[in-house]
């Protein structure tokens, strides 16, 4: 199986075509342009689409690259999928999962579940490949330019140089027919952890590259030894890598992943034959697979000093890196993407100052040094550095086996949470006595089985009001930005739930929900000058 499928297509979704602005007397000026068709690029294009703001994907390819590279979508990425309006075939596609174990050697040290509780509409996390993830948001594209979106993707749009102005950016686009040139108001670089923009803006990334190497090999079996689990195991009997790491995807794909040292061939590992070598010393000779896929990878935890760049901002794996363990790197550029489009929207349609957009980098920053913090920990322990490391590791996972408190010191990878924005500048008062910690003001809004379907369904795309037994307006408008009521009470609360993800010890409550579905503020009753200044200030104004 050959080291790099990156220039092989497993979807050709979008195969180049001539576009007006190469025949045009004058560069033609966008109000935005995404480098980059990958999962976050089009989902920021779908975004701002949906709002009605014209966007211009360029992709360097005519479709998506094979292999399944990320493989674990998470529950808030499903819901910000749902948003968008693809998050359907989604999960109709993906395996779900919510438990995984852990195992030492060859034993089982411990299980967990992820997603314990009831009354929530996706799972923890869906097993799916990237190429099927971003088809799904490309052919929601369609559905949205068959109804008025104005999102245009050019394929074998590869973008030459970049040239940044005050108030907007120059761009050398090159083609199958030849070079021509574009402006953008806003650039939105989306293309990879290579970044080419970042490299011609002379911009880099700032963090570690550890000294090991894991081996991914993507195999097609019919087998019922292995159960729809995230399974990790540590110094495993096998022998075929210090540690193992097995996922199984839809289509009959099952993940493997071997830690295998940073002394290696690449070449050689990549070889048919030994990747065979391991995966028969893993699985037993019984076993019959297919070799999908196979790639080697190293861990990285870096991102960029900052996210903005005047009118050029990062998002995604061009912005930062982080190990594959804990399934951060797709799911934060996921949030990346959810954090970014209304922000630029209503810059761009003049609802809110051009320093909104700082917020996104103060926000996604934030989230990224979180996610670098908890890659870096796994990394640290899943890869020992020293002898005494070593040993105080196992120690761990000896205990682990038979104590209950050492399981949370194990970390084989801690996996991706929504990141919670709390005391950052957006954010508004807690004035809600008793409000339950996970939907205090910075947090995405945990969802809610409602009497007529789910809460996080019926938010909307602005501003929300939310109110649980408690009075508002119906709608409220401060300085050209309205925000729009959702009122629900204990009678839409079959289960329970809606009161203790929102109420806690409260009788009633009111909550001030941002686009992205991330709590400003929340009172216990409104207060209407409260609130006012709640919106000013989510909306860059204070």
């Amino acid at each position: 199986m050959p080291l790099d499928d990156r220039y092989r297509l497993a979807f050709r979704l979008y195969p180049y075509a001539r576009s007006a602005d190469q025949d045009a007397a004058a560069p033609v000026r966008h109000p935005v342009v995404v480098v980059g068709g990958g999962p976050i690029g089009i989902a920021t294009a779908l975004d701002l689409g949906l709002q009605g703001i014209p966007v211009v994907v360029l992709d360097d390819h005519e479709g998506i690259g094979q292999g399944s590279r990320a493989i674990c979508f998470a529950k808030r990425s499903l819901e910000i999928a749902d948003r968008y309006g693809c998050a359907g075939p989604m999960l109709d596609k993906g395996v779900v999962w919510n438990l995984g174990k852990v195992f030492y050697q060859d034993r089982k040290i411990y299980d967990f579940n992820l997603l314990p509780e009831e009354g929530h509409r996706f799972p923890a996390f869906i097993n799916l490949q990237q190429p099927y993830f971003e088809k799904f948001l490309v052919e929601r594209v369609r559905e949205a330019q068959a109804d008025g979106a104005p999102i245009e993707i050019r394929g074998k749009n590869r973008v030459e140089a970049v040239e940044v102005r005050d108030d907007h950016t120059i761009l050398t686009v090159a083609t199958p027919e030849g070079d021509y040139t574009i402006l953008a108001d806003w650039l939105i670089a989306c293309d990879g952890a290579g970044s080419p923009l970042r490299s011609m803006m002379g911009l880099d990334f700032e963090g570690r590259v550890f000294k090991d190497s894991f081996l991914i090999a993507d195999i097609r079996m019919l087998s019922e030894s292995f159960p729809t689990e995230r399974w990790f195991w540590f110094e495993p009997s096998h022998k075929a890598g210090a540690s193992t790491l097995l996922h199984k995807q839809p289509d009959d794909v099952w993940r493997v992943d071997f830690q295998i040292g940073w002394d290696v061939d690449r070449a050689e590992e990549l070889k048919e034959e030994n990747v065979r070598r391991r995966l028969d010393a893993m699985l037993g000779p019984e076993v019959d697979y297919e070799l999908v896929w196979s790639s080697i990878y190293t861990f990285q935890c870096r991102r960029m000093k900052a996210f903005r760049h005047g009118r050029v901002i990062f998002a995604g794996d061009a912005a930062h890196q982080v190990s594959p363990f804990g399934a951060r790197g797709a799911n934060s550029g996921m949030q990346d993407a959810d954090n970014l489009g209304w922000k630029l929207g209503m810059v761009i349609r003049g609802e809110a100052p051009d320093r909104l957009l700082d917020s996104y980098h103060e926000e996604r920053a934030h989230g990224a040094d979180e996610n670098i913090l908890n890659s870096t920990r796994a990394t640290d322990f899943i890869t020992p550095k020293s002898k005494i490391s070593h040993v105080f590791r196992n120690a761990v996972l000896e205990l682990a086996e038979r104590y209950e408190f050492a399981r949370p010191l194990v970390n084989s990878g801690r996996l991706s949470v929504p990141c919670s924005y709390d005391g950052l500048s957006l954010t508004g008062e807690d004035a809600l006595p008793g409000g339950p910690a996970r939907s205090r003001p910075g947090t995405p809004c945990p969802d809610a089985p409602l009497g007529n379907g789910f809460l996080l369904k019926g938010l909307g795309g602005g501003f929300t009001i939310l109110t649980v037994d408690a009075e508002a307006p119906e709608t409220v408008t401060e300085d050209g930005v309205t925000a729009t009521r959702r009122a629900v009470s204990a009678a839409d609360d079959p289960s329970g739930a809606l009161a203790l993800r929102y109420l806690g010890e409260a009788e009633g409550a009111v909550y001030l929900i941002r686009p992205d579905q991330h709590v400003v503020a929340r009172w216990s009753g409104y207060d209407e000058s409260a609130l006012r200044a709640a919106l000013r200030r989510a909306c860059g104004k204070e």
